[in-house]
């Protein structure tokens, strides 16, 4: 299979182009790497000053939606101790955390005194959905460029469940501990509003309901969330306009008691059902789900493109696998 010679990205990844050296459309259009340290720094330039202005005016002040992975640790340890902001980490439980997963989580929010809650949804509700986005089409193209299937139903919880949350809580941001690759530049510091939210979440809510009707209510906004403009947060992601590096990543939150959990993939570090959801997109849409997020470390130098080549052709753990079937009864 033809694959960029520069970054990590397939001929069979959408919409993607190769001039005569082999070089992708995504890494001719990637300016330079002084171009983006240079945007990164005016994002956190930004950053600064929106906490600034917002920081200490409510009991909390920056909702983290925390997996229990090392980049949303390291985002709660940042946000925590570089910004200084008072924080609640919010856990979506869908059903498939790592054990190991939630024993950090435990020891993490304890040593670094965090508020934290966890948001189980009902397992026979989960797995209709799981199902169904295994079985089914339920996203665009475009939104499966960047996750799986499942993926994508499982982050919809999180982002809805965190934003009703900072709204009800009157919390003025919800941070995500998204790698530089895995979330656009562009939208790591963003302001929400009701048209903004109420769109997105039509797309996604649609597709939901068409499997589990009005049992997806309770964990998206209501009518009444869209009245108040006012409250609604500003997302932000701010591994991606600050400086990342995977092995300094670890190496500092392993002094919270973080350990690796042993039992996921290797682009996981909380989620067993990772592995099962990578395969089915492997073999629907013959790329790998992680290709656009990788290839966007490796572009910008954060990963080599031995690394990058090594992650997304190692094979997921078939015995977990065997598991998550099981328990979806597949």
């Amino acid at each position: 299979m033809k694959i960029c010679k520069n970054c990590v990205l397939p001929e069979t990844f959408p919409n993607i182009r190769f001039n005569e050296d082999g070089i992708c459309n995504y890494c001719l259009e990637f300016k330079s790497k002084k171009n983006w340290q240079e945007e990164k720094q005016k994002y956190l330039n930004r950053f600064k000053t929106i906490v600034k202005e917002h920081k200490g005016k409510q009991p909390i002040d920056c909702l983290v939606a925390y997996s229990g992975g090392k980049d949303s640790t390291y985002t709660l340890y940042i946000l925590k101790e570089q910004f200084n902001l008072r924080l609640l980490a919010l856990t979506f439980d869908n059903g498939f955390i790592s054990p190991k997963a939630l024993k950090n989580m435990k020891k993490v929010t304890e040593v670094l005194d965090i508020d934290h809650i966890i948001i189980k949804p009902r397992f026979e509700l989960l797995k209709k959905i799981f199902v169904a986005s295994a079985k089914k089409t339920l996203y665009s193209k475009k939104a499966l460029e960047r996750a799986s299937s499942i993926c994508t139903s499982c982050i919809a919880f999180v982002k809805s469940l965190s934003l009703k949350t900072a709204i009800e809580k009157h919390i003025p941001f919800v941070a995500f501990g998204w790698s530089p690759g895995q979330a656009p530049l562009l939208s790591s510091v963003l302001k929400t509003n009701p048209l903004l939210i109420k769109s997105t979440q039509k797309v996604i809510e649609d597709a939901l309901r068409k499997i589990v009707k009005d049992e997806i209510k309770p964990y998206f906004l209501e009518s009444h969330h869209f009245k108040k403009p006012e409250l609604f947060p500003y997302l932000t992601h701010p591994l991606a306009f600050l400086e990342y590096n995977e092995e300094a990543i670890l190496e500092k939150i392993k002094q919270f008691g973080w350990e690796r959990p042993d039992d996921t993939d290797p682009n996981s570090t909380n989620c067993l059902l990772n592995a099962f959801a990578n395969k089915l997109h492997k073999e629907q849409f013959h790329f790998h789900p992680y290709a656009l997020e990788i290839a966007g470390l490796v572009r910008t130098g954060i990963m080599s493109r031995e690394e990058g080549l090594k992650r997304l052709n190692q094979p997921e753990n078939l015995e977990i696998i065997k598991w998550v079937k099981k328990r979806l009864g597949l």
